[in-house]
């Protein structure tokens, strides 16, 4: 697990889990939906992608999908997890298109900008 999952918390008030690291996600590419103490680090939900939102942040201009291997981008698939910046999450939320949230790999910060509530609506189901 990353250096994340000792120091900064998750909106659960736990310790922040990884997002993935498979695609390698985080905006220090570390598999943590981190921070560090940067305060303009805003890559801090963790969701799994669905085709839904991948087609919906298209259409904002912002492809998800297209490998960008300068950025040490991949490319996002149905299925994926990533740290998605929390206005493109909020921005999904208010159009009905918003992914599955992590709740335990999404970063505290987030709570400044969306409602625990609302997150909690949208989290993940742990698998069995």
């Amino acid at each position: 697990m990353g250096r994340a999952s000792t120091q900064e918390r998750n909106v659960l008030g736990g310790p922040l889990q990884a997002c993935s690291y498979d695609p390698l996600t985080g905006y220090f590419r570390d598999g943590c939906c981190a921070t560090y103490g940067e305060g303009d680090v805003a890559h801090l939900v963790c969701v799994k992608i669905t085709a839904e939102f991948l087609a919906f942040s298209m259409g904002r201009g912002n492809d998800l999908s297209t490998p960008r291997p300068g950025m040490r981008f991949h490319g996002l698939e149905p299925g994926d997890r990533w740290c998605l910046h929390v206005l493109r999450w909020i921005e999904a939320w208010e159009a009905g298109k918003a992914p599955a949230v992590v709740l335990e790999a999404t970063h505290e910060n987030v709570l400044r900008y969306a409602p625990l509530s609302a997150l909690q609506r949208h989290a993940l189901t742990p698998r069995c």
